[in-house]
């Protein structure tokens, strides 16, 4: 994009660290990965705050991330708690970036200490305060969601683009109000967006346009970063695993105690069995294979829709203390096993809820239920899924290799 366009500023309107507690890792790691990718400024979503404003402040110290918000301040001192925008020059041109995270979220275990103001009259400062500056183009990364991103526009005049987050759906195509271009990438990180400023001789904002593009298979990745990511992941799984080998004991006294469990398909294919042989030829039955090959089977978010009952009473612990429960089984469509009398007894219909369980969003962003449950139905011996998942994978078909056990 720099070659196309030559003056261009990269931006992130935060809400990128995880969503799940105890993942300071991916956090920190997210926060160099902006550094390194060169990001101009970036935002401040509510879920930054979750591990407190003492280690954000640490960590964006050791990274060197950019951050930046306007209305976040100290209770104490009344200021703000990064800086309220930057001042990037790009060519000949000025470019004014700041954010606003939402006064209505709650800010973590800093909420004694921090207060989110009330973003109209920031707003109308923060301009100001960039213009004076000599900036010729002001940009928003705006943490307010959808429609008070909007009214936002409409009230204060000034803005020349903006990046909407915070619950916004994808809009392929951005809005144009008044003369400010708004961005609406969705809330995976699956879309970038290229907004284009078309400006006068002076520097002037003319014209603005913004077109969504998905993060498909087909975009190239860069050697570099590729690398990078995937020697933090390889670290990071491991050490998950051994995390998880000094809770397999504690989960297996807890599964012990408990009546209800999780059987696993050897047991179920007993009775049925023409179901068992035709699941052999979906792709669930290498679900977990598939998160070997790409060293993530120790990683809990990844672990929940590769296997039986993760994270559940009498569910999947690990490889090593239940193998039987690896991979996307009969229990995770059909219900527990030891309550098989109670649901066996009535019609019992799969429903898209229980796919949406794993596909969606980012797992599976175009899932179709209509048309992609008669593809694992029991009726369907055509192997068209798990062929597909072989075609995907490193190296095509031979770089999957089959899982032994309940296969």
């Amino acid at each position: 994009m720099k070659v196309q366009y030559g003056q261009v500023v990269l931006v992130d309107n935060g809400g990128f660290f995880p969503e799940q507690a105890n993942e300071h890792d991916i956090a920190w790691f997210l926060m160099d990965a902006m550094k390194m990718l060169g990001t101009d400024a970036v935002g401040l979503g509510e879920r930054a705050l979750k591990y407190g404003i003492a280690w954000l402040k640490a960590q964006q110290k050791r990274s060197g991330v950019p951050l930046v918000c306007a209305n976040l301040v100290d209770k104490k001192t009344g200021k703000t708690v990064f800086p309220p925008f930057v001042i990037k020059k790009v060519g000949n041109v000025k470019v004014g970036i700041f954010a606003l995270i939402s006064d209505k979220v709650d800010l973590g275990p800093a909420r004694d200490s921090l207060s989110a103001q009330d973003p109209l009259p920031v707003t109308k400062k923060t301009i100001a305060d960039i213009r004076k500056s000599g900036a010729a183009v002001v940009v928003l990364l705006s943490q307010l969601g959808k429609v008070e991103s909007e009214d936002l526009v409409t009230a204060v005049p000034g803005m020349d683009a903006v990046v909407a987050g915070r619950n916004v759906p994808l809009i392929q195509k951005g809005r144009l109000i008044k003369n400010t271009v708004i961005s609406y990438g969705g809330e995976q990180g699956q879309y970038i967006g290229k907004t284009v400023l078309t400006l006068d001789a002076h520097g002037k904002v003319l014209s603005g346009d913004n077109d969504m593009f998905i993060l498909s298979p087909e975009i190239g990745e860069k050697p570099e970063m590729l690398a990078v990511v995937k020697s933090f992941e390889d670290a990071y799984n491991e050490k998950q695993r051994k995390k998880q080998m000094t809770e397999d004991v504690q989960k297996q006294a807890e599964k012990a105690d408990n009546p209800n469990h999780f059987l696993g398909s050897e047991l179920c294919v007993r009775c049925h069995t023409e179901e068992g042989e035709q699941w052999k030829t979906t792709s669930h039955s290498l679900a977990w294979q598939t998160l070997v090959n790409v060293k993530k089977d120790a990683t809990p978010e990844c672990i929940t829709c590769h296997s039986v009952g993760y994270n559940k009473p009498g569910g999947f612990v690990s490889a090593t203390a239940t193998p039987h429960l690896e991979n996307v089984q009969c229990e995770n469509c059909h219900g527990i096993g030891t309550e098989h009398e109670a649901f066996a007894a009535a019609p019992h219909r799969i429903t898209a809820e229980v796919c949406q369980q794993c596909h969606h969003g980012e797992n599976d962003p175009e899932f179709d239920f209509a048309k992609k449950l008669p593809k694992i139905a029991h009726d369907n011996f055509s192997g068209e899924t798990i062929k597909n998942m072989k075609n995907k994978m490193p190296g095509g078909p031979s770089g999957m290799v089959k899982s032994g056990g309940s296969n």
